[in-house]
């Protein structure tokens, strides 16, 4: 079963099948070939894998991105980051790095922050004189902190599979966040310097409260949403929802830039893209059952503790490893698929399952910036209308900065733990 699983599965990656609908039909096919189990197990799982309450987050976290998005929070975040960092060489990379930091606090999705800063700040770039290809790759970039600062969809697949804590993990991504923001601002700083790219007129003490006045409510989202999660007023399930509300407010009465008109789409595009999600989780919990029945994680952990009974050397592998699948595979799918699978070999080498799960989704988010995949730069070609190759091209630098905060990440578990263990005592 185990080879044509994995057989019709690559085939129909090949042919450029949907992810969700290739994993559907290798269990499909696997099912039919060997009658193993009853083919019915399969719309079993697609209802009860996404049949759970964590997950009812993931479509209100949708939404409540969606309604700051149209609600002009992007644009009063990017004012705050221009007053702040605009003057510095590079200023408008620098601000759109920021923008998306400050972004990913609300939104949980990388795509939506590509696109929520990236239509403003990308034109901005060109205009100042940045080549185009830079100015989508620094987008691009920026924009995969998304699910890496909280909240983020993946953190909430991967408590869901594993059973890790998901406010644990939303406090376990802000350092980590900040790091790599930190990280990609370096690569753009220099190589503003290296081109010539100057920075704006820098902001009076006067402009900067200005800025911080108008960005406040929206500065004010995450740490109600996130505060309340982490002083054990909600679960991040009725957090989420609390977003919707707080969205509403602050898009349609306190800004007054979210209209009646703008609430069928925004519930459209989110229900779409919560279908795909659902449907990507629901296959992929297939997937993995066929494959636990076959021992495939047991063969699995074996071989990597055959290897070594050193956590950073099985660490520095399971990275190799989750980068290339990165580079091919949809995010939610990679971690139903993979997270049972080493679970069990993290647990017996007494790896935190917190710091396990920050170096999962982060090398996953890696993924979203590397061909051939690479969902960030499809997206930020999109709106730019530009071929995907300048782009690759222009993206290296920061990619390999975000590899290399990576391994940080990974031997230095205190960046990920540090915050949680304060805050969970």
């Amino acid at each position: 079963m185990t080879l044509i699983l994995f057989g019709t599965f690559c085939f129909f990656i090949a042919l450029n099948v949907p992810i969700a609908v290739s994993l559907g039909l290798s269990c499909i096919a696997a099912i039919v070939t060997t009658d193993s189990v009853p083919l019915i197990v399969i719309a079993q799982k697609l209802f009860t894998a996404t049949d759970s309450f964590p997950l009812m987050a993931v479509p209100f976290f949708m939404i409540a991105g969606s309604l700051m998005e149209r609600g002009g929070i992007s644009g009063r975040l990017i004012r705050l980051a221009k007053a702040m960092i605009g003057s510095v060489s590079g200023g408008l990379a620098l601000v759109t790095i920021m923008a998306s930091m400050f972004f990913a606090a609300i939104s949980g999705s990388s795509p939506a922050t590509v696109i929520a800063i990236g239509s403003i700040m990308i034109p901005a770039m060109v205009s100042q004189g940045y080549s185009k290809p830079f100015a989508t790759a620094t987008q691009a970039s920026a924009g995969y902190i998304g699910v890496i600062i909280p909240p983020s969809i993946p953190m909430i697949t991967y408590g869901v599979v594993t059973g890790a804590s998901i406010g644990g993990l939303f406090m376990a991504g802000f350092v980590p966040g900040i790091l790599i923001g930190a990280g990609l601002m370096v690569i753009a700083y220099f190589h503003a310097k290296k081109h010539g790219y100057v920075g704006g007129n820098k902001a009076t003490l006067k402009e900067f409260i200005a800025a911080f006045k108008d960005a406040f409510w929206a500065l004010l989202m995450p740490i109600i949403i996130l505060g309340g999660i982490y002083g054990g007023i909600f679960t991040p399930t009725e957090a989420a929802n609390i977003a919707v509300v707080y969205g509403l407010l602050a898009g349609g009465f306190i800004y007054r830039e979210l209209k009646w008109s703008d609430i069928p789409y925004i519930l459209k595009i989110s229900a779409i893209s919560t279908a795909m999600i659902m449907l990507i989780i629901g296959s992929a919990s297939a997937f993995g059952l066929l494959l636990t029945r076959e021992m495939i994680p047991q063969a699995i952990a074996s071989f990597f503790l055959g290897i070594s009974e050193n956590k950073y050397v099985l660490l520095t592998l399971i990275n190799m490893l989750l980068l290339i699948v990165g580079t091919f595979m949809e995010t939610n799918a990679a971690i139903i698929i993979l997270a049972p699978i080493f679970f069990p070999v993290i647990l017996q080498m007494g790896i935190d399952p917190i710091h396990f799960g920050i170096i999962f989704v982060v090398n996953l988010a890696i993924g979203m910036i590397t061909p051939p995949l690479g969902m960030n730069l499809f997206v930020a070609s999109g709106m730019t209308k530009m071929p995907i190759e300048p782009i690759v091209r222009a993206n290296w630098r920061y990619l390999v900065m975000s590899i290399f905060i990576l391994f940080v990440i990974t031997y230095i578990p205190a960046l990920s733990l540090w915050l949680p263990n304060l805050l969970l005592k």
